[in-house]
């Protein structure tokens, strides 16, 4: 492979820059550079100099042996002052020596793949992790990168190759008697890897969730205080306000963190019928995102008709609080009352629902384990029919064990590949 190089840190200035270089010329280039480089995983300052003998910057030096590195190959770090005049002249002094070249975007964290120190999930792990926002996203990136998901789709292959063990070892052996029937402890793995997978099948909705973010959406006639409430909720002039009814004519969206989970707030049109084409357009979007909302937040006034029927868990407020003798279950963006019992609500909803999320976070994931279950309920069946049928048996275990092998990037997976990377900056 060619050795490459980049800047791991953001771009711009900054007390301290990052540079690395991986690959089988990078502790020469780091020797050429450096004067000689410290024992691995040891860091130390070294003088950079450039080809031309001009004095480039001091730098704490750090290098990794191959196999011990995050690519898997040798790598060395230059830890420079993050003037980009003296990261500029680095890349410049690295991209003359012959056999270097810049890095492409997320080709350091390929070559982890190709080398085997990251499975599939973990990169996907990795690049949520860089783009977590928020507690909750954070934690769950890192059960992925750490291996998790990775550990249990090897507990399930292996209880699947040795199901299929068995039953290939009944086929060798068909013309003799062999002393123990294999089927129990073959459904008993079928029975054990089919539930765990369907439990795992079942949670990837809400890990997606915490991983992209929830949606909320206010709903109600026009001019009820959608908007307003929306500002109070922001703690800014997100949407327009006026007395005039028919103001919001778009999904107005305003992202915010509730107890470490990512939610955006949908301001929408006020539900009513209407003439204004305009208006119409807006109500129908309205409708349309609120059908898609994770939880619904229904503004009303008295005997009023919301024009969209709640669902279970949405939460339904009396509107306009600051003009009520009564303010139970009511609302106020204007005053502020009851919207802390609101934000507590949605979080303690949305918090209750992201407990039942599972280690397994994209629909890919969710796909590849559903090819696996439906490959053992196919094994399932074929036992049923009885022995005369083990060997199409144990092909469906082998083709759920692929399914498994796709999840984890060990099989038919470079169609996905280069969409994965390209989420990945320059230097990861």
């Amino acid at each position: 492979m060619d050795t490459i190089f980049a800047l791991a840190t953001a771009p711009g200035k900054s007390g301290v820059a990052v540079i690395r270089v991986s690959g089988p010329l990078a502790w020469a280039a780091g020797n050429r550079l450096a004067g000689g480089l410290p024992e691995p995983r040891r860091a130390a300052l070294r003088a950079l100099t450039g080809s031309d003998g001009v004095h480039l910057d001091e730098a704490l030096v750090l290098c990794f042996a191959a196999k011990a590195s995050f690519t898997g190959e040798e790598v060395v770090e230059f830890q420079v002052h993050g003037s980009t005049a003296v990261i500029a002249a680095l890349l410049r002094e690295l991209g003359q020596i012959d056999g270097l070249r810049p890095a492409d975007p997320g080709e350091f964290t390929r070559r982890a793949l190709e080398n085997g120190q990251l499975d599939l999930a973990q990169v996907e792990g990795l690049a949520d992790l860089i783009d977590a926002e928020t507690e909750a996203q954070r934690r769950q990136a890192l059960r992925v990168l750490s291996g998790d998901l990775g550990n249990r789709a090897e507990t399930w292959r292996a209880d699947l190759i040795r199901a299929a063990a068995l039953l290939e070892a009944t086929i060798d052996f068909a013309d003799e008697d062999v002393p123990v029937d294999v089927t129990p402890e073959v459904k008993q793995l079928l029975t054990r890897t089919r539930d765990s997978l369907q439990h795992e099948i079942a949670g990837v909705s809400m890990a997606e969730r915490i991983r992209t973010g929830f949606e909320v959406a206010i709903l109600g006639a026009p001019n009820v205080g959608k908007s307003t409430l929306l500002n109070a909720l922001a703690g800014r002039e997100a949407a327009i306000t006026s007395e005039y009814a028919g103001t919001t004519r778009d999904v107005i969206e305003v992202r915010m963190d509730l107890g470490g989970l990512a939610v955006t707030l949908l301001d929408t049109a006020g539900l009513r019928e209407t003439e204004d084409h305009v208006e119409s357009i807006g109500i129908a979007r309205a409708r349309e995102r609120a059908e898609q909302a994770d939880l619904r937040v229904f503004l009303v006034e008295e005997n009023e008709n919301p024009g969209v029927a709640p669902r279970e868990g949405d939460i339904v407020l009396r509107a306009k609080a600051d003009l009520l003798d009564d303010k139970t279950g009511a609302i106020s963006g204007v005053s502020g009352e009851g919207v802390s019992d609101l934000v507590a609500q949605i979080t303690e909803t949305l918090s209750g629902r992201a407990a039942n999320a599972g280690i397994a976070t994209r629909e890919r994931h969710r796909l590849s384990m559903q090819r696996a279950v439906e490959s053992l309920d196919d094994a399932a069946r074929m036992l049923d029919l009885g022995p005369e049928h083990s060997d199409i048996a144990a092909e469906e275990l082998r083709s759920a064990v692929r399914a498994l092998d796709a999840l984890v990037g060990r099989v038919d997976v470079e169609n996905i590949l280069d969409e994965i990377f390209a989420s990945f900056c320059i230097g990861k």
